[in-house]
């Protein structure tokens, strides 16, 4: 009988011990639970607000052919960049240049007509016919400049150094004039459109004690911004202004027209807010005292790290927001939100983007 139990009781705290190991190789083997982090900061005197931005163009153009006529030559293709100057479409030429041939004729007999009037004057030619003539050349040489400008706008050039974002017709197409061909970019001035409240428009218009960067999902990189535009209504809804951004420096040539890009406005304030904590960061324990969880870098990753369980002094405001008393140097990176879901000495990447 004690065999059986001892024999039993060795069995099941085999299992024990192998259910702790596979759970424990699971944990192991499992990727790092993305965390949100933050960056301890005294706030000193300024507040900082993110906004959604949507990358733009300098200029964005729909180039149209100002007769119509039949495409030959399309160079442009979508993507690509093309200098200013150069080809983008060309129209068959072949009827401008007749119609070029003719009013240049019709110019020639004109003016043998004025000629030989001029040198009847007050014989057989009255000064009525004379007049006619010279009507006659000045409307032959009207249709010589219509020609030429015609044969001109037969051929499509880059106004500027652009980036071709979309052909509307396909080559060999016969198009009308003022048909939009192709959608050129204007890719000398990168910019980011935003929506801002109407206090913090007033400080960014103003550009004072303003500092305005842009980031892009994948890259740890802030690029430079300053104001451009505005549209000098507010919206509808929201009471916001539409406010168009520049960049200082070159993004790069990745980032086109379309893109999104977070975009954020940090702004003078005053007096030192001191730490503040959001409530989402806080860990309570049953006594309710309160910690955070303190990221440490680990290895050659530096988005992934782990989180240590670190005590804190807070102290509720009047205006509800939680200042850190006593805990973590300014600099240190924290758990921002679901820091209690959480637990001390766990493994964790860095949120960035949705989807990681």
């Amino acid at each position: 009988m004690f065999r059986t139990l001892l024999i039993a009781a060795l069995t099941l705290a085999g299992t024990i011990v192998a259910a702790q190991e596979s759970e424990d190789s699971a944990q192991a083997s499992s990727p790092p639970r993305p965390a949100k982090l933050m960056t301890l900061d005294d706030g000193g005197d300024r507040i900082s607000r993110r906004f959604y931005g949507r990358v733009e163009a300098r200029e964005t153009v729909d180039l149209a052919f100002q007769v119509g006529g039949q495409i030959i030559e399309f160079p442009a293709t979508e993507g690509s960049a093309i200098p200013e100057g150069d080809l983008v479409a060309r129209l068959d030429l072949d009827p401008f240049r007749r119609q070029l041939e003719e009013a240049q004729t019709n110019l020639a007999k004109a003016e043998r007509d004025l000629t030989r009037l001029e040198a009847l004057s007050g014989n057989a030619a009255s000064e009525v016919q004379i007049e006619d003539a010279r009507t006659q050349v000045r409307l032959s040489e009207i249709a010589v400049e219509n020609a030429r400008d015609q044969l001109e706008d037969a051929t499509l050039n880059a106004p500027f150094d652009a980036l071709v974002a979309r052909r509307e017709v396909a080559n060999f197409s016969t198009v009308s004039a003022g048909q939009p061909v192709v959608r050129l970019h204007d890719m000398s001035e990168k910019r980011v459109a935003i929506d801002v409240p109407e206090v913090l428009f007033r400080r960014a218009a103003g550009g004072k004690d303003v500092e305005i960067t842009a980031s892009f999902p994948e890259s740890s990189k802030d690029y430079a911004l300053e104001p451009r535009e505005f549209e000098a209504e507010t919206a509808d809804v929201g009471q916001t202004f539409h406010l168009t951004l520049a960049f200082t420096e070159d993004p790069g040539e990745w980032v086109l027209p379309g893109a999104s890009a977070t975009v954020t406005v940090v702004s003078a304030l005053g007096a030192s807010t001191g730490v503040l904590l959001p409530e989402t960061a806080l860990v309570f324990e049953p006594d309710r005292s309160a910690s955070v969880m303190v990221f440490e870098p680990s290895g050659d990753d530096p988005d992934v790290g782990t989180v240590h369980r670190t005590p804190v002094e807070i102290e509720a405001r009047a205006d509800g927001r939680v200042a850190l008393l006593d805990g973590p140097e300014v600099g240190t990176e924290i758990v921002m939100t679901g820091a209690s879901q959480l637990s001390d000495g766990q493994t964790v990447r860095r949120f960035t983007t949705v989807g990681e």
